[in-house]
């Protein structure tokens, strides 16, 4: 397990110092006083090894890991939650595929909240702030640290770079929290390093299996960048689909492989030795996507030694997306009769409807290589 060092909070960032990127009107953190769990000085995601990280049991739960559950049920038996999600009926829908279903009929349409148009920054209203309309929904901060282990602040400003970890008080499933990156860039459209690099390691150090994260490409309306995260009893089904390695480079340890015999055309990023060079890898291949107007979603899984890149194709019948936990087979229903009616043709054709096509994947696999050979030189 390891050893947090818990610490009281020294006035690590000034009010003055908030960047002016989360000033009025969207962003009021300048009253919020939340734990603050601060990532050791060492890092999986520096040069160091990655090949020998593993998954630690059940029993022995790391220090974030222990954080987040802990925080999450304390504010779902504090009644933050609108229900408890615990009790949805959840299938495996016959066939091949073992795609996942789950029946869950108080979930609202939106995901996200919508804020209030009207809306104006006061004096630090945290009512004001577009993702949450009680305090009680902020979890925890986490920031890079100096340290040569982890520390734990129990009330600390926002520092500087920090991801805000917020429940979600309408969840897909257990330990649902949306991680949002409030750093110089966090108003950008566009996926950065540093963001990514944050979350991957968030996904290493709770060091859980049944953790995962979920990226959803920006789309038009979207005011600012956010992972979700939620906690998996079982393997989605992307997961178990074999792959096929077209690009991999020894001396960093990367390869980039085609999940093959799978409806949505997907990506499988791995790295055992150089992770956050793979990290900017996949940041310039996904901006470059943007930029050609290709909607994708990231899936980090495995301890964060995976990342999916599911790749959409908007077409003229459906314009809407498929979200992250979709595109590796993980669907919701909000109707029984649906719910019961359920078939694996049925999501198959609905995951083929979106996917990119067979010529703008292998431009897409190109351009992977492209992208890899240039970092690598």
């Amino acid at each position: 397990m390891v050893t947090v060092k818990q610490v009281e909070d020294d006035n690590l960032v000034s009010k003055g110092a908030i960047p002016e990127q989360l000033k009025c009107p969207r962003f009021c953190f300048r009253d919020i006083r939340i734990p603050l769990y601060r990532f050791s000085s060492q890092s999986l995601l520096d040069d160091s090894p990655f090949e020998g990280h593993v998954c630690i049991p059940e029993d022995e739960q790391s220090a974030l890991d222990s954080l987040l559950l802990a925080q999450w049920e304390d504010k779902m038996w504090k009644g933050v939650l609108r229900y408890d999600v615990t009790t949805s009926e959840i299938k495996v829908i016959f066939g091949r595929r073992k795609f996942i279903a789950q029946l869950n009929e108080r979930l609202g349409m939106d995901y996200v909240p919508k804020p209030e148009p009207d809306k104006i920054c006061g004096q630090g209203n945290l009512s004001e702030f577009q993702w949450t309309k009680h305090q009680e929904e902020f979890l925890f901060y986490v920031a890079s640290g100096e340290m040569a282990i982890p520390e734990l602040i129990p009330s600390a400003a926002m520092p500087d770079g920090a991801v805000l970890i917020i429940i979600n008080e309408i969840p897909v499933e257990y330990g649902h929290v949306f991680l949002v990156p409030c750093g110089p860039d966090s108003l950008a459209q566009v996926l950065d390093t540093k963001s990514l690099e944050m979350v991957a390691r968030f996904a290493v150090e709770i060091n859980n299996c049944s953790f995962r994260l979920f990226y959803d490409c920006p789309t038009a309306g979207t005011s600012h960048r956010y992972f979700e995260a939620c906690y998996f009893p079982s393997p989605l089904p992307v997961e178990l689909t074999p792959v096929d390695t077209f690009f991999h480079e020894r001396r960093r340890g990367m390869r980039i492989s085609a999940v093959t015999d799978f409806p949505i055309k997907t990506l499988l990023f791995e790295s055992n030795k150089k992770f956050k060079r793979m990290v900017e890898v996949l940041v310039e291949i996904c901006c470059q996507l943007q930029e050609k107007s290709i909607p994708y979603n990231l899936l980090i899984s495995d301890c964060g030694k995976k990342i999916f890149l599911f790749l959409q194709m908007q077409n003229m019948a459906n314009s809407g997306t498929l979200s992250a936990w979709e595109c590796g087979g993980y669907f919701l229903f909000q109707s029984r009769s649906e719910f019961d009616q359920a078939t694996e043709e049925t999501m198959l054709n609905k995951l083929r409807d979106v996917s990119l096509d067979d010529e703008g994947f292998q431009v897409v696999k190109e351009l992977c290589c492209s992208i890899a050979d240039k970092f690598a030189a």
